[in-house]
């Protein structure tokens, strides 16, 4: 469920610099009062948060092939069955197969 920003408005209708934050489907129509005090509000305009310190898209960048050899670890995949091959890394074996 999304996180709306809402900011509460004066007797003309111009915002005043108070800002509260409510949950709500995104079915659900916008607040025009505030749920707490009753006072005039509307839905703010605000940036998204994307790729923050521990989002998705960055733990990806930080776990890429390039990140884990630069950092000196060694990463191997799954390349059929019983056999792994090296994608990043200089130690260990370039292939690791459960035939050997």
């Amino acid at each position: 469920m999304p996180l709306y920003d809402y900011e509460i408005l004066d007797k003309k209708g111009n915002p005043t610099g108070e800002r509260f934050e409510v949950f709500q489907t995104m079915s659900a129509k916008p607040l025009k009062k505030q749920p707490d005090t009753g006072k005039p509000c509307r839905r703010a305009i605000t940036a998204p948060n994307i790729a923050g310190k521990w989002s998705d898209i960055k733990g990806k960048g930080i776990l890429s092939n390039k990140n884990l050899d630069r950092l000196g670890f060694t990463k191997y995949e799954k390349k059929g069955d019983g056999y792994m091959e090296r994608v990043a890394g200089k130690e260990g074996p370039k292939s690791i197969s459960l035939d050997d």
